[in-house]
Parts: structure tokens; C-alpha cells; sequence
């Protein structure tokens, strides 16, 4: 069992000392109820919205930004997926980073980059199973776009994840509602596993953002919602027991012929 929070976050784009501040406020209001990881939306640190600059403010998997997260960690007992532009000598990673305090970090890199802004700034990686033994359960990483192609959500169920982690950037549409409440319970549900999609809310001067945060459970269900325009700290009991019914009556991973 895990207790999970997951940050709806007004990042400030290119503001990296902001938005690193509303981390840290976020990880000590989390670990004080409770929780034992915590997710931040994509490209928290930078700000999903911070354009070119996001290349200059891109950060090595393994430099300062890690030591930092990881120090808090430490203070805190809390564990973080944090999403930010990860540099590899010349090239940039739209990336997902957990920390456990002194445990080795782990990097996630998105695989499927959507449209052409993502496009012009970052290198994608291929599809994997990003798979993290979180202090006895095992999560998945995915971002954004990611989740929206079931062949990868299926590959890190295979794997035998509990939960998939989701930061996003959802921008605000036509069809948002559709993906966060529809398409993210499905995820759940065909799969057997929890779903925490974590998005921002607001706007920069290039996006504006659906929010519409939650965290949906293997049988469908949302367990936590936060709405459109608001930043918002969820919680989410994570217990798979609690789903074992649902599991046999929807087997789909012990039925699956390829």
C-alpha cells in the first residue's frame, strides 16, 4: 500500500526557483498527511510553457536539481516524481525523475512527443517499461502523450506494476474531458492497475491548461478529482487488495492472446 499526493500546479514558465519553491511546499504538506510519493505535472521545473529557454534550463539526470530533490527527500521521508528538461550533452529529454532520498534516482524520458513545440525541443526516446520498486510496490512511469497510445500502458502492466504515474501537460480543448475522465479510467480498468494523471492548471503565453487532475483506480473509479482551473494537492490510498474482484472479474492481462 502506498499513499499517494499528486500536485495540480500553476508552474510559472521559466521560472525555475518559483516553481522549485511550490515543490518544496508541496512536499512538506504532503509528507505531513501522510503520503509517501509525490507527482508533479510535466516539466514542472521549467514550466511546460517556457519555450526555447526550456534547452538552457535543461538539467543532467545526475546534477544539482537531483542532489537537491533527493536532499529533500531525505528531510522529508517523502518520494517525488518530478517532470523537467533533462540534457545529455546536446540533447534535451522531455523527462520524469524519482527520487528516494539516498536511493539511486530513476529517469523516465517521454517516447512519444506531441506536435510540433515538443517536436523542435526535445529528442524522444524509445517506448520502454520504466518500472520503480517504490518501498515495496512497483509503479510505472509514462508522460503526457504517452498514456494516450494503450500499447505502453499495457507494456508496464505486463510488467507488473501496481500504479502508472502520469505527469502531464494537458492543454485545455475541446476533447480534455474526454481524456482525464474518460480515457484515464479506461487505462485503469482494461489494465488492472491505478492511473495518477497530474496536470496543470492556468495558463502561460503559449498554453492554457485543462487541469482536471485524478487518480483512477483498476476498477474505473476516480479516487481523487481536482477541477479545471485551481491548483490543487490530491490523496489517493493505493491498495491493490482492495481490487482483487475486479481483477478476477476482468482478466484481461491473464486472457490476453497476442
Amino acid at each position: 500500500m502506498m499513499r499517494l499526493a499528486a500536485l495540480q500546479m500553476q508552474a510559472v514558465a521559466g521560472d525555475v526557483a518559483a516553481n522549485l519553491a511550490r515543490i518544496e511546499r508541496a512536499v512538506r504538506e504532503a509528507a505531513s498527511n501522510g503520503a509517501d510519493l509525490l507527482v508533479t505535472p510535466e516539466l514542472a521545473v521549467t514550466g511546460y510553457g517556457a519555450g526555447e529557454a526550456v534547452k538552457a534550463l535543461a538539467e543532467p539526470a545526475g546534477g544539482d536539481l537531483a542532489a537537491r530533490l533527493s536532499a529533500l527527500s531525505a528531510e522529508t521521508g517523502i518520494a517525488m516524481v518530478i517532470g523537467f528538461a533533462e540534457r545529455d550533452g546536446e540533447t534535451i529529454y522531455n523527462s520524469a525523475l524519482y527520487v528516494d532520498g539516498s536511493a539511486a534516482a530513476v529517469v523516465y524520458r517521454k517516447s512519444h512527443l506531441y506536435g510540433p513545440y515538443e517536436r523542435g525541443l526535445f529528442q524522444p526516446e524509445r517506448p520502454a517499461a520504466c518500472v520503480v520498486d517504490h518501498r515495496g510496490a512497483k509503479i510505472g512511469l509514462l508522460i503526457c502523450y504517452d498514456v494516450e497510445f494503450p500499447e505502453n500502458v499495457r507494456r508496464l502492466a505486463q510488467a507488473g506494476v501496481d500504479a502508472v504515474i502520469v505527469p502531464t501537460a494537458l492543454p485545455a480543448s475541446d476533447h480534455d474531458e474526454f481524456i482525464a475522465r474518460k480515457l484515464i479510467p479506461v487505462r485503469a480498468f482494461e489494465n488492472q492497475i491505478f492511473v495518477a494523471y497530474v496536470n496543470h492548471c492556468g495558463a502561460d503565453a503559449l498554453f492554457a491548461y485543462a487541469g482536471l487532475s485524478g487518480i483512477a483506480a483498476p476498477d474505473g473509479t476516480m479516487l481523487a478529482e481536482a477541477g479545471r482551473s485551481a491548483e490543487a494537492l490530491l490523496f489517493a490510498e493505493i491498495r491493490p487488495a482492495d481490487y482483487e474482484a475486479s481483477a478476477a472479474a476482468n482478466s484481461y492481462l491473464i486472457d490476453l492472446r497476442v
